[in-house]
């Protein structure tokens, strides 16, 4: 089982710097890198909620499940 984070692309959609999240959820920017890479082994709901209503996004938006073995595959392979 893998769980992926894909907050690097929720920043990109909002375009939004690590620096400025971090900043207004009231974290280190460390830690969001470290979150960014899926580096942590877990996340507060509070520290998601922040980052949810600061990117106007859902839980669901950044955290994604995938089975073991399930490989994304690039268009035209």
């Amino acid at each position: 089982m893998t769980i992926v984070v894909n907050l690097d692309v929720m920043l990109a959609k909002r375009k939004m710097r690590s620096k400025d999240l971090a900043e207004r959820i009231g974290i280190t920017e460390q830690n969001v890198s470290l979150l960014k890479s899926g580096k942590v082994k877990g996340v507060r709901f509070d520290t998601l909620e922040k980052i949810c209503e600061t990117l106007q996004c859902q839980p669901g938006d950044i955290l994604e499940y995938r089975p073991d073995g399930d490989v994304i595959r690039e268009a035209g392979e």
